[in-house]
C-alpha cells in the first residue's frame, strides 16, 4: 500500500494537463489585429520601469555602457519571446508560462511557475506605486517627500516615514480595482497613450543627441577630481572611468536589472481568443513589439548618459530630471505630466487583476485552495486575496529598495522564461498526445463499457489480427517505449523518422541533464575567478562541462522532431532554447544574496501551500 501511494504521489507530481481541458480565458468581446497586438506589447513593455530604471542602472552599475545592458536584456527577452510565440500557435488557448509548463513538464513545475508569476505581479504593482508617487511629487515641488523627511519622521520611526506614501497609494489603487469601465473604450485610450509614450521617449532621445555632451561617455579620473569625487562620495564609487566604468561585472548586473523592462510582451499571448489570426499575428506581434521597445530603450540610455554624467544621477531620480541638467525646465514638467498620465491609465489594467487571474487558474486546477476558484464571482474570496497580497506588498516595501524589488521580479520572470524554453525543447521531440489523452477522457464521460460491447470489440480485434497476419502486434512493438530497446545505436541513429515515446523520453532526460550542466557552468563562470587568471583547475572543469553539454546536445539533435505543421516555430532547435536557458541562468546569478534569500522564503511558503493542500486536492481529482 505504501509503495502504491508513493508511486501515485510521484506520478501526480509529473502529471501533465490534458490539452482538451477548458482554460479560464479573458475575453473582452473585441477582435485585435496585428497592429493592436503590437500596441498592446509596446504599451505593456514600455511601462513605469523605463522612467527610472535607466537612471538606476547607469548610476552605480554600468555608466555609459547601460546601452549594452539593454542590448543583452533585449536579446534575452527576444529569445524568450520566440519560445512563447511557438506555444501560442501550438496550444489554442490564451497562454502563460504556467499553462505551458503544466502541459509539458507536469504539475509541480507548473505550480512553481504560477507561484513565481504571482510574486512578479505583486512587484509590478509596487513599481507602479513608486513611479506614480515620484511623478506626483514632481508637480507639488517635492513637498510630499520633504514633509515625510522633516515632519512625519519626528513622530514615527524613520523607516515608516520613508514609506508612508505607499499606504495611501496602495489604498487608492485598491479603490480603483473596484471600479469598472468598458474594455473596448479603454483599449482605444490605451493605444493613444501608448503612442504618447513612444512620442515622449522619442523626444527625449532627440533632445539627448541635440544637447548631450559626447565627453560624458568617456569620463576620466580628472573629471571625477574636478567634480569633487576622490574615489568615493555620497553617490558611491564612480568606477574606473571610460565607457565601461564598472567593468564586465557591472554590465552583467545591469543586464539582469534591465531585464525587467522587457517583460511586457507576455500579455500578447493572453489574447489568443481575441485575435483575428492568432497563429500568425501573435508571433509577429511579439517580435515587432520587442524590436520597437529595444530601439526605444537603447536610444533612451544613450541620450541619458549624453545629457548627464552618470555619477551625477541621484538615487531614485526619474527620467525627466535629465532636462534640468540641460536647462530645459518646461520640457521637464511636460514630460513628467505625460508620464504621470500614462501611469494613471496603466493602473486600470488592475492592481490585482493579473493576480486574481493566476490564482483562479491554479485553484481550478486544484493546485491552490479550491475556494479561490470563485475569486471572480464571490466577493469575500476577492477581498481576502486582495488583502493578503496587499500585506505582502507592504512588507516587501519595508525590506527592499526599488532596485532590489526589480531584481526580485526579474528572478521569477527568468525562471518562467527558462521553463518555457525547456518546454519548447521537450515538446518539439514528443509524439502527438491528443489521441492518447482523448481515450481516458471518453472513458470517464461514457462510464464503464458494457461487457457485451467489450466482447464484440475483442472478437473484432482477433479478426483484424488474423487478417493482417499479426501486423498490429508488430506495429505496437515498434512504437512501444520498451526499456530494452534503449541501446547506444538507437540513441544516435533512431529508426523512426517521427517521434516515438522512447525518443521523447530520451529528449526529456537529456534536456533535464543539460539544464543542470548549464547551471553548473554558469556557477563556475560567475563565482570562480580562476578562469580569468589562467588557473588550470577551473579551466579543466569548464572544458569538461562544455564537452558534456555539446555531447548531450548532439544526442537531442539526432532525435526525430515532430512533423506537425505550425505557422511559426522557434528556429535552430535545440540551440536557441538552450542559449535562452544559459543566458537566463547567467543573469539570475547576478542577483544579490538578500534578493535570493527573500525569493527562497517566498518559494518555501509556496511549497508549503502545495504539499499541505494543493497536492492533496489534486490527488483526489
Amino acid at each position: 500500500m505504501l509503495r502504491q501511494a508513493l508511486h501515485r504521489f510521484g506520478q501526480k507530481l509529473v502529471s501533465r494537463r490534458p490539452l482538451e481541458k477548458e482554460v479560464d480565458e479573458f475575453n473582452s468581446g473585441i477582435k485585435l489585429s496585428t497592429l493592436d497586438l503590437v500596441a498592446l506589447g509596446v504599451g505593456r513593455t514600455v511601462g513605469v520601469g523605463m522612467y527610472f530604471l535607466a537612471n538606476e542602472v547607469a548610476r552605480n552599475q554600468a555608466g555609459p555602457s547601460t546601452v549594452i545592458c539593454f542590448l543583452v536584456a533585449g536579446l534575452t527577452s527576444l529569445l524568450a519571446g520566440l519560445c512563447y510565440g511557438e506555444f501560442s500557435v501550438r496550444i489554442p488557448h490564451s497562454g502563460s508560462a504556467y499553462l505551458y509548463s503544466y502541459i509539458t513538464v507536469g504539475e509541480l513545475w507548473a505550480f512553481i511557475t504560477g507561484w513565481n508569476l504571482i510574486l512578479s505581479f505583486v512587484v509590478d504593482a509596487l513599481a507602479v506605486v513608486q513611479a506614480w508617487f515620484l511623478m506626483l511629487d514632481i508637480f507639488v515641488g517635492n513637498q510630499i517627500s520633504e514633509t515625510q523627511q522633516e515632519t512625519i519622521s519626528q513622530y514615527v520611526p524613520q523607516v515608516i516615514a520613508d514609506n508612508l506614501h505607499y499606504f495611501f497609494v496602495i489604498f487608492l489603487f485598491l479603490f480603483v480595482e473596484l471600479l469598472s469601465m468598458s474594455w473596448r473604450g479603454f483599449f482605444i485610450v490605451f493605444k493613444l497613450f501608448t503612442l504618447l509614450r513612444v512620442l515622449v521617449l522619442s523626444f527625449f532621445i532627440i533632445s539627448g543627441f541635440m544637447k548631450g555632451d559626447p565627453h560624458n561617455r568617456k569620463l576620466t579620473e580628472e573629471d571625477y577630481i574636478q567634480a569633487g569625487l576622490n574615489g568615493t562620495s555620497s553617490l558611491g564609487p564612480p568606477g574606473s572611468g571610460g565607457f565601461v566604468p564598472f567593468g564586465f561585472e557591472g554590465i552583467l548586473h545591469g543586464s539582469a536589472t534591465c531585464f525587467y523592462a522587457f517583460i511586457g510582451f507576455r500579455h500578447i499571448v493572453t489574447r489568443v481568443k481575441e485575435s483575428h489570426n492568432p497563429q500568425h499575428s501573435i508571433p509577429i506581434g511579439i517580435v515587432i513589439s520587442q524590436l520597437i521597445c529595444f530601439l526605444l530603450y537603447c536610444g533612451v540610455s544613450v541620450a541619458l548618459t549624453l545629457m548627464v554624467p552618470y555619477y551625477q544621477l541621484r538615487p531614485g531620480s526619474t527620467l525627466p530630471e535629465a532636462f534640468l541638467h540641460i536647462g530645459w525646465v518646461p520640457a521637464y514638467y511636460v514630460v513628467a505630466f505625460a508620464i504621470f498620465c500614462s501611469i494613471l491609465i496603466s493602473t486600470y489594467w488592475g492592481f490585482m487583476f493579473p493576480i486574481h487571474q493566476m490564482i483562479r487558474m491554479m485553484a481550478e486546477d486544484n493546485v491552490l485552495f479550491p475556494f479561490l476558484a470563485r475569486i471572480h464571482t464571490v466577493a469575500y474570496a476577492r477581498i481576502i486575496s486582495t488583502v493578503i497580497f496587499g500585506i505582502i506588498a507592504i512588507i516587501m516595501v519595508f525590506f527592499f529598495g526599488l532596485t532590489d524589488l526589480l531584481d526580485l521580479r526579474s528572478i521569477g520572470t527568468l525562471i518562467s522564461h527558462s521553463l518555457v524554453a525547456l518546454c519548447v525543447l521537450i515538446i518539439r521531440y514528443q509524439p502527438e498526445r491528443r489521441k492518447e489523452e482523448n481515450e481516458p477522457q471518453l472513458q470517464e464521460e461514457n462510464g464503464e463499457i458494457e461487457p457485451k460491447v467489450q466482447e464484440e470489440n475483442e472478437e473484432n480485434e482477433t479478426e483484424v489480427q488474423q487478417e493482417n497476419g499479426g501486423n498490429e502486434i508488430q506495429e505496437q512493438g515498434e512504437t512501444a517505449p520498451a526499456s530494452e530497446k534503449l541501446i547506444l545505436r538507437t540513441i544516435f541513429f533512431p529508426g523512426s523518422p517521427t517521434p516515438t515515446p522512447l525518443s521523447g523520453w530520451v529528449v526529456y532526460v537529456c534536456s533535464s541533464l543539460l539544464v543542470l550542466l548549464l547551471t553548473l557552468l554558469c556557477l563556475v563562470l560567475a563565482h570562480w575567478p580562476g578562469p580569468l587568471s589562467g588557473d588550470l583547475v577551473p579551466i579543466t572543469v569548464i572544458v569538461l562541462l562544455l564537452v558534456l553539454i555539446i555531447g548531450i546536445t548532439g544526442v537531442i539533435w539526432r532525435q526525430p522532431q515532430s512533423s506537425t505543421h505550425l505557422p511559426f516555430k522557434v528556429p535552430a532547435v535545440p540551440l536557441l532554447p538552450l542559449l535562452s536557458i544559459f543566458v537566463n541562468v547567467c543573469l539570475m546569478l547576478q542577483m544579490s544574496a538578500a534578493t535570493w534569500a527573500f525569493f527562497g522564503v517566498w518559494m518555501l511558503i509556496g511549497v508549503a501551500f502545495y504539499f499541505g493542500n494543493g497536492i492533496q486536492q489534486s490527488l483526489v481529482t
